[in-house]
C-alpha cells in the first residue's frame, strides 16, 4: 500500500473511534479510577477499569473525557485492547506504545489496529495527545486509588 494511502487509512481509522467511540462510559464495577490532563491542549480524560476478582486481569476498561480526535480515538483503541489482558500486559502495552510514539517501535500483529497511532509521531506536538490515555492508565494501574489529575507533563519526564 502507498504512503498516501495508508496514511489516510491511519486518519479514517482516528476519525471513526474519535466520531463513534465504542468504550465510551464507565466501567462497572469501578475498580481502578483516574483522571488525566494534557495541559499543552486542554485534553482530559477520565479512565474506570474492572478487574477481575484476583486484581490482576482486566475485565472492562471506559472512558469519558473531552479532547482531540487523535486523544479520543487513542484512549478508544486502548480500551478495546486492553480487555482480557494482565496488568503485566497492560503495562508492557504502555511502554511499547510510548516507544511507537519515539518511531522505536509498534505492536504485534495481534494488536496491529493499535499502530494506526504510529502516524501521529510525525506530528510532536500531537504525541502528548496520542500519549494521554496511556499515561492515564500507568497511573490507574500504578495507585488502586484515585489521586488529582495525572499530567502528559509531569509523565512524559518519568516516563523519559
Amino acid at each position: 500500500m502507498q504512503a498516501g494511502n495508508l496514511r489516510d487509512l491511519y486518519q479514517q481509522v482516528i476519525l471513526e473511534h474519535y466520531k463513534k467511540p465504542r468504550h465510551r462510559g464507565t466501567a462497572d464495577p469501578i475498580d481502578r479510577h483516574q483522571r488525566g490532563h494534557n495541559p499543552s491542549c486542554g485534553d482530559t480524560i477520565e479512565l474506570t477499569l474492572s478487574l477481575n476478582e484476583a486484581g490482576d486481569r482486566i475485565t472492562a476498561v471506559k472512558f469519558e473525557g473531552e479532547g482531540c480526535a487523535i486523544a479520543m480515538a487513542s484512549a478508544d483503541l486502548m480500551a478495546g485492547a486492553l480487555a482480557g489482558r494482565t496488568v503485566t500486559e497492560a503495562l508492557e502495552m504502555v511502554q511499547t506504545f510510548q516507544a511507537m510514539m519515539r518511531g522505536d517501535s509498534e505492536f504485534p500483529h495481534e494488536l496491529r489496529k493499535l499502530n494506526v497511532m504510529k502516524g501521529v509521531a510525525q506530528f510532536p506536538v500531537r504525541i502528548k495527545c496520542a500519549n494521554l490515555a496511556w499515561h492515564t492508565l500507568r497511573a490507574a494501574l500504578d495507585s488502586p486509588r484515585l489521586s488529582d489529575f495525572v499530567s502528559t507533563e509531569t509523565s512524559e519526564e518519568a516516563s523519559a
